[in-house]
């Protein structure tokens, strides 16, 4: 990879600073559903996304799922880039949604850039704010709607990440990432059909108006 694409995703990051991202940093090819971090496990790369979609979620004692934000091209795993090198332990899971190309950078080079590159330390300060915010969004869904709102605010949140209208994640896995059951994610699924926000077909789900059942 040059300079030149990498600043295709990384377009406020100075030349030097790109330089010595490629000449440390491991490019790693990633096929749909690779997890790329575990709870509990210790962190010692920061990891930036060049292409594809990731997830960032929480995993309970029993294997279940809990969906906080995704993480797209040009974007950042937050926890990532402010931990300190071997002593810091992940809470979260990162899994690759689709084909993935992602960029892990030793913890030793993300300390250094912090006082080397004011670019560094503004996309990663910029970094940490965006994540938080999203956060705050999935927390406001939790404690402030409810799960047919979230629902809503979950396929809303797919299409605008992946650009598309159809949803082909099974029911089971919208079940995990609100912290629900399949039958119910499947009636409030047939809800939203009658009521002409989406249409359901045996290997996704279409789209149609969401604006029709929330503001």
């Amino acid at each position: 990879m040059t300079e030149k694409e990498l600043s295709l995703y990384f377009p406020t990051l100075e030349p030097e600073l790109l330089a010595e991202m490629i000449r440390v940093a491991d490019v790693r090819e990633l096929p749909e559903g690779t997890v790329l971090m575990r709870t509990g496990q210790n962190i010692r790369t920061a990891l930036l996304v060049l292409e594809g979609l990731v997830k960032v979620y929480r995993e309970d004692e029993e294997g279940n799922e809990f969906l906080m934000y995704y993480l797209d091209s040009g974007k950042a795993c937050a926890v990532s880039l402010v931990c300190e090198l071997g002593k810091e332990q992940s809470g979260l899971m990162v899994k690759a949604v689709t084909n993935a190309t992602v960029l892990a950078i030793p913890l030793q080079q993300v300390d250094a850039w912090m006082g080397k590159y004011k670019s560094w330390a503004q996309f990663s300060v910029s970094s940490y704010r965006d994540r938080f915010d999203e956060l705050l969004q999935t927390i406001d869904q939790i404690a402030f709607r409810s799960l047919d709102e979230r629902l809503v605010f979950y396929l809303r949140r797919y299409q605008e990440k992946f650009g598309t209208r159809q949803v082909p994640v099974p029911f089971t896995e919208i079940a995990q990432d609100l912290n629900s059951s399949r039958e119910v994610i499947s009636r409030l699924m047939k809800k939203l059909s009658e009521r002409g926000a989406v249409r359901l077909f045996k290997s996704y789900v279409e789209i149609v108006d969401l604006g029709t059942v929330l503001p």
